[in-house]
């Protein structure tokens, strides 16, 4: 066992540098065929990482190794980490020490189930309600994106409670994959992250119980807020900045090795891809600075950590669309045929903008909050 922080912190570095070594070799053929990164997550469950309770400063830079070599795989994680904070908290769910157990073991793989057809990035205010039956309640409901769809052990499902009366009276219930009424909307072939498997679900009529439940009858948007809002918030900024470091390395690469035979030179040679490549890594070191510091005030709980926590995604999302554009624009027709890697980090590092909450929606949360405005 570790006996320091820093002790800790390299542990868990050295094993996601494992992790992200065996994404990395995966990763073109994962995202080419847009299948699930199957040797990746085998990896987080070899190195414990799957199953481990780290502090946000070590799981800010686990993700972001991870994200250097495969986003998809960072992803994956990081939405497992996400519904297992909400397990963690949910005293009253019946199997709880029991999920935990199998978590711990490696053996279990939980992800989040909220956003909806009828509701789109608006997460927080699901369209769909549970509904009493048969002296027991049934869950209705189009979830449009969820990661790891066709291979989660379990979902966090947000729903309305039966007896809600507004739009953030939301419960949240443990579901399986597995339980009657659970059916996979179909392959995931998005743009970006293509091996996440971000596929639609539908439940119909699936049967939950009040031990089924993850938060109070009608107190899901609390769970939503806090923990689900943070981690995910810190989790989604670190995948950012290493799509972005990965970007950066690749044109650093692609630069050094490619001649102007014509010219007797190489493209490193050339001052405007030098700036180029030199803005790339100012902005990226820049918000690996600031995703540190915003998991320093998660760790301490200070007044001004939700606001940094707000900050984080959209600050390090509109940096990584920065840097993979310069990464396009500086490696020129390597980039667009796929041949450098920049071309996968482009397209990846689209998904945190439009990935709920959206970069927009933060921006008028940030704004709120800087006014004092109620943010909901």
């Amino acid at each position: 066992m570790p006996t320091t922080i820093d002790e800790s912190l390299q542990i868990w570095i050295t094993r996601a540098a494992e992790v992200a070594d065996v994404a990395g070799r995966h990763v073109d053929a994962v995202d080419r065929e847009a299948r699930w990164p199957s040797e990746a997550i085998d990896a987080l469950r070899r190195t414990g990482l799957l199953g481990a309770t780290l502090t946000p400063t070590v799981f800010a830079p686990v993700v972001r190794i991870i994200a250097e070599k495969c986003a998809s795989t960072a992803m994956i994680y990081l939405m497992h980490v996400c519904g297992t904070q909400v397990i963690a908290q949910a005293s009253d769910f019946s199997r709880r020490e029991e999920i935990l157990k199998e978590i711990a073991g490696n053996r279990h793989l939980t992800t989040l189930a909220f956003s909806e057809k009828g509701s789109r990035s608006n997460f927080w205010a699901p369209v769909s309600r549970a509904v009493a039956a048969n002296g027991g309640l049934t869950v209705s409901a189009e979830k449009s994106f969820v990661t790891s769809a066709s291979h989660a052990d379990s979902y966090v499902v947000s729903t309305l409670s039966h007896k809600s009366a507004g739009p953030t009276e939301s419960t949240m219930y443990f579901v399986e994959r597995a339980a009657g009424g659970v059916m996979i909307g179909g392959a995931w072939r998005g743009m970006g992250l293509r091996g996440n498997d971000s596929s639609p679900v539908r439940l119909e009529n699936v049967k939950v119980t009040d031990g089924d439940r993850l938060s109070g009858d009608g107190a899901g948007f609390g769970v939503m807020l806090n923990p689900v809002l943070p981690w995910f918030q810190l989790g989604t900024a670190a995948v950012a900045v290493g799509i972005a470091n990965a970007s950066a390395g690749s044109t650093r690469a692609h630069l050094l090795s490619t001649k102007l035979e014509h010219a007797g030179e190489s493209l490193a040679d050339l001052p405007n891809l030098r700036a180029r490549l030199a803005r790339m890594q100012i902005v990226a070191d820049a918000q690996s600075a600031f995703i540190r510091s915003v998991a320093e005030k998660m760790e301490a709980g200070g007044e001004d950590a939700m606001l940094a926590v707000l900050e984080s995604k959209a600050s390090a999302g509109e940096a990584v669309l920065e840097v993979t554009d310069l990464g396009m624009r500086a490696c020129g027709g390597a980039a667009f045929r796929g041949d450098v890697g920049v071309e996968r980090q482009f397209r990846d590092a689209r998904a945190g903008a439009v990935m709920a909450p959206t970069t927009d929606a933060l921006h008028e949360f940030i704004g709120k909050a800087l006014l004092g405005i109620p943010l909901f």
